[in-house]
């Protein structure tokens, strides 16, 4: 059974170019982005991990950690990060976990049991290998996005996700299509009506089922 939304994520014990951590004890009680790589020194992901460098202010200003999943060793994850640098023009100052053993893509069904890496290997062994996890301070899985090889991800849907997460969760609200920090939320269908107008105020109903308010403060 593979990791779905809300489901723990696993304890892994993984050996990164910081040094070791066991998953759970690197979230503590903190948001973490855990986003993944089929190969180092390639195209796409050195653009990818440039972009996640350049937004460290913004990780930090939500509390939210951030550490990189990519399918070879640490050594190897040292050399790339001077390429990451001179390519995205920021140092990637958080951790890459060395997954040349498939452990980490394994548990997060990313990869099947029984995957392998052949010799003379290419990015397209493990090209499924290209996901973003956002993980809460409760160490649940809340959400996931995969990406192929061809298509650089946008981070900046990364923290609008993120900052929706932290409001739902933090708020008792939901959010509607394309929302940003600031603009209206939606009212769960469990809330009635007295209740809504006793935990927000006034709210706008568009549908029996549809109901807008202003974001709680």
């Amino acid at each position: 059974m593979g990791l779905r939304i809300n489901d723990e994520i696993p304890n892994l014990e993984v050996e990164t170019d910081q040094g070791r951590y066991k998953l759970h004890d690197f979230v503590g009680d903190k948001w973490t982005i855990l986003f993944s790589h089929p190969k180092d020194f390639t195209p796409v992901c050195t653009t990818e991990f440039g972009a996640v460098a350049r937004l460290a202010d913004e990780w930090k200003k939500r509390d939210t950690k951030v550490i990189g999943v990519s399918v070879d060793g640490v050594e190897d994850h040292k050399r790339w990060k001077k390429d990451i640098e001179k390519a995205g023009g920021a140092a990637p100052d958080f951790p890459i976990i060395g997954d040349d053993g498939l452990e980490v893509s394994k548990a997060f069904d990313m990869l099947p049991a029984e995957a392998h890496l052949p010799e003379g290997r290419t990015p397209a062994d493990s090209a499924t290998v290209r996901a973003v996890f956002i993980i809460g301070p409760d160490k649940q899985l809340k959400l996931s996005m995969t990406y192929p090889m061809t298509v650089g991800r946008n981070f900046a849907e990364v923290l609008r996700a993120l900052d929706a997460l932290k409001t739902s969760v933090g708020k008792g609200v939901a959010t509607p299509a394309d929302w940003q920090p600031g603009q209206d939320v939606v009212i769960p269908a469990t809330v009635s009506d007295e209740d809504a107008k006793a935990k927000f105020g006034e709210f706008t109903t568009v549908l029996p089922y549809l109901r807008m308010t202003k974001e709680p403060k």
